[in-house]
């Protein structure tokens, strides 16, 4: 599974030290069982939350508290949101 640019090749492996913005999204698990299914686009990412947006409507989700299923192309990467709990940047600069 890869997503390949210019500049960058996004794969299973190294999702975590990519950007995430502009990904489609879906959570896998969580521990607020609304959370569980909620899908969309992500278009915002701090330090602690993902913004999905689906339909027009923005959904702020804590990553430390779920599981998420990135789509990289046609195939699905499933990450642990704590693996993600940093600055986007300083997540990007550290690598795998």
């Amino acid at each position: 599974m890869t997503l390949k640019g210019k500049n960058y090749c996004i794969t299973g492996d190294n999702i975590c030290s990519h950007e995430l913005i502009g990904l489609g999204v879906r959570v896998i698990e969580s521990t607020d069982a609304e959370r569980i299914g909620l899908g969309g686009k992500v278009v915002d990412e701090t330090r602690n939350l993902l913004v999905i947006e689906k339909d027009g409507k923005e959904k702020m989700v804590p990553k430390g508290e779920c599981v998420f299923e990135f789509m990289i192309g046609d195939e699905k990467a499933r990450v642990e949101g704590k693996k993600i709990v940093a600055r986007p940047e300083q997540r990007v600069k550290r690598g795998k």
